[in-house]
């Protein structure tokens, strides 16, 4: 009789193979299944040979080698290659069992499967992993959503085995100060052992420093400029509008990727549109490495304000109650956003739980005061010398808005009253206004919701 295991994993490519063999490193033992039979077969007698590793061939085999209560996690491409799988599986589970999603879903598919599971009596876990292939063997960021009940299952297992802006600044430093890439990855290097160190910084200045063995050329410059995206950028982007938050420093981020997929167009282009006529830098190098240094770092503040805004949003519009300290706390080890800097996030919310922007802690506070006239500095530098610097600049619009208390929105309100009585508000008195602006009547104080003129109906 074949030995039955403590958890299952659905979906052998990276992640998969690796998190099979964290979960085994730490004494448990993995029934693995993969939908290529030849997958499996080669994994169970290469990496997974001598191990508590139970290779199976079909779903039945595969659900037959779990205990009970049965603990199943699919790691495998969101959409619908996950709906069809717990189509197969769920009819072979009972109830108590507990399936767990470790893909980048969207969170509305989780939510609706969970609805569908849980009425089945089948806990559903919705679990995005993060750290790549080095995390998922070492010690993966895990972010678990789904029912307590759920949750403290497989809660023992997870315990044991969890652990744009950067390419910006990249571009001003190559690109204005002629930097090579020996010269980045010292940088780089030193300010990962600042308020910057994080794993995309640390693994940028090991990046810098590799050769390509075929052109003797630093490797990053013989790499494609062509990045394409998931798909979780883009739900982030459709969750924040229906969310009415701001999140224009991720916004830039994933537009960068956009275009940046469009190399033939790109390079077409630059052959017809004009260049900018810019002077050989004659400034002070080590003041504009600090001023990247300084925007990095006040953009990445306000890149993290705004998501946990969104976070926060989400968390009161479907009552999940969320904890950000403890989240920020997840993403501190075998995550890709790991950094010294997220410590500070749980600080923040420790000292405030209902801290509605990160921008106003008082330990950010001091750091944009700190940075700001250096981050402006930076900004102003790629514009002038024609270094595309979106997210750096979106941030910093950012900060300049939601710092100042007016904006020409009245001047937006007023055309929208205009062309289509829409009406306005006043700064001095209450009340709900609309002007005839062509004549010479006052201001029409509006007690009821003016209809919309058929005119501007679609407005």
């Amino acid at each position: 009789m074949t030995m039955q295991s403590d958890i299952g994993l659905i979906g052998l490519a990276v992640m998969g193979e690796n998190l099979a063999l964290n979960m085994e490193s730490k004494g448990f033992s993995v029934a693995v299944f993969n939908r290529t039979t030849a997958v499996t077969e080669k994994f169970a007698a290469t990496r997974g040979k001598g191990k508590k590793i139970t290779p199976t061939s079909t779903i039945e085999e595969f659900i037959g080698a779990l205990k009970r209560p049965r603990k199943a996690m699919m790691m495998i491409k969101a959409g619908k290659p996950v709906d069809q799988v717990i189509s197969e599986v769920v009819p072979l589970l009972e109830k108590g069992d507990v399936l767990i999603d470790g893909g980048n879903s969207l969170f509305t598919d989780t939510q609706r499967r969970f609805h569908d599971l849980e009425g089945k009596g089948i806990h559903y876990i919705g679990c995005g992993v993060s750290g790549g292939e080095e995390g998922a063997l070492k010690g993966p960021s895990l972010m678990p959503g789904g029912s307590r009940e759920g949750y403290e299952l497989i809660a023992p297992i997870f315990r044991k085995i969890a652990a744009q802006l950067i390419c910006e600044a990249y571009a001003i430093l190559k690109n204005v100060l002629g930097l090579e890439a020996k010269d980045l990855a010292d940088i780089f290097a030193q300010w990962n052992r600042g308020a910057l160190e994080s794993y995309l910084i640390e693994i940028s200045a090991e990046i810098f420093r590799k050769r390509d063995p075929d052109t003797g050329k630093a490797l990053v410059d013989v790499i494609l400029d062509k990045a394409g995206q998931k798909g979780t950028g883009l739900w982030t982007l459709q969750s924040a509008l229906s969310q009415s938050v701001v999140i224009s420093t991720i916004n830039a981020a994933v537009e960068a990727r956009v275009i940046s997929s469009r190399k033939e167009e790109r390079v077409a282009a630059s052959k017809i549109l004009p260049q900018p006529q810019v002077p050989t830098f004659s400034g002070n190098r080590d003041e504009l490495v600090q001023a990247v240094h300084d925007a990095l770092y006040a953009s990445k503040i306000v890149s993290y304000a705004q998501g946990m805004e969104l976070l926060g949003a989400a968390s009161t519009a479907y009552n999940w109650n969320l904890n950000f300290g403890d989240i920020a706390t997840i993403w501190r080890g075998g995550c890709i956003i790991r950094a010294k800097f997220l410590n500070r996030i749980t600080e923040a919310y420790a000292r405030d739980p209902k801290l509605h922007n990160l921008l106003l802690d008082q330990y950010f506070t001091d750091i944009i005061a700190k940075t700001q006239h250096n981050w402006r500095v930076a900004v102003s530098t790629a514009i002038n010398y024609g270094v595309a610097a979106p997210a750096f600049s979106a941030s910093l619009a950012y900060f300049d808005s939601y710092r100042s208390a007016r904006l020409p929105a009245n001047l937006l309100q007023a055309q929208r009253d205009f062309f289509g009585a829409h009406t306005y508000e006043r700064i001095d008195k209450p009340g709900i206004f609309h002007t005839d602006w062509i004549g010479d009547q006052p201001a029409q104080e509006i007690t009821e919701p003016k209809p919309t003129s058929k005119r501007h109906a679609g407005e």
